[in-house]
């Protein structure tokens, strides 16, 4: 990645991402030596990719980790660091960014797709944003094909949890707006079962920064253990074809209404890793 200057609080998000992504593919790739089948555990295979800014400066970067294998048909653990200047129309719609365009971000994302119908797929995304002001946002959400009522019980359990630890009032508001953000209005139908979403957690960089990390933490220790009941599960083709199906709604989701895909796509970042989300297999029919 081109050569940046961060400040103290950027470094120590950026380090945070990193050391996050390093903890799930380790965690993850133990999965994958407990699966079923012939087939070698899969291991994640690192990409490092540069951007250029809208002024055609060196903007920064990024790694795509990606998983391929017998109990993950595809995860992506990616990270990136990325500055410069928005391109004038979007910075408009950037908190801070609308007088002065100059930013840093920087953040991780985290999509699972199963081989298991059984085992519900998951998304997670924490971030750190510089305009002229800053601020922490993220989540993390579960979506399964065929949900099981103690897994989104567990699921939601946790990040009650996390939220309790640092704020009264986080889960209900976070909770809610997960709600709000993942529903699908061309289908009329939200896209999985829930969890949490925030934005522009700003002030208190320390305690922001402390909420953050028990976010990723939660993931870490929640989502392995869901895994782990239905990994080795029967499953019929009937539920591998609604597995499909409802891999379509997720697709079409992070296509038309993500706001991480559409930063990414509009401050030029690496396609393949914005695109990194979407299912490897899914159908409409």
């Amino acid at each position: 990645m081109t050569e940046y200057t961060l400040d103290a609080e950027q470094l120590a998000a950026q380090t945070w991402f990193q050391s996050l992504r390093d903890q799930l593919c380790a965690a993850f790739e133990t999965l994958e030596d407990e699966g079923d089948g012939d087939a070698p555990a899969g291991r994640f295979e690192r990409t490092a990719w540069d951007r250029p800014d809208s002024t055609g400066a060196p903007g920064g970067g990024g790694v795509m980790s990606v998983m391929k294998g017998r109990v993950f048909e595809k995860v992506g653990v990616n990270t990136s660091t990325v500055f410069g200047e928005f391109a004038p129309e979007f910075a408009k719609s950037i908190n801070g960014a609308d007088a002065d365009p100059r930013f840093f971000a920087t953040g991780i994302s985290l999509v699972a797709h199963m081989a298991n119908p059984h085992v519900p797929a998951v998304h997670m995304n924490t971030r750190f944003l510089v305009t002229t002001k800053r601020w922490f946002g993220g989540g993390a959400d579960l979506n399964p094909a065929l949900p099981v009522a103690a897994d989104t019980a567990d699921f939601k359990t946790a990040f009650k949890a996390a939220c309790d630890r640092h704020g009264s009032d986080y889960y209900s508001r976070f909770d809610r707006w997960c709600d709000e953000y993942f529903f699908v209005p061309h289908r009329n139908r939200h896209r999985g079962v829930g969890g949490i979403f925030y934005d522009h957690l700003e002030g208190a960089f320390a305690a922001n920064f402390a909420f953050t990390q028990d976010v990723g933490r939660t993931l870490l220790g929640v989502y392995p253990e869901i895994v782990r009941r239905h990994m080795h599960d029967p499953f019929t083709d009937a539920e591998r074809i609604v597995q499909l199906r409802y891999r379509g709604l997720y697709a079409e989701f992070n296509l038309v209404y993500d706001r991480g895909t559409t930063f990414g796509l509009k401050t030029g970042g690496n396609v393949e890793a914005i695109l990194m989300s979407l299912p490897p297999l899914a159908r409409w029919d």
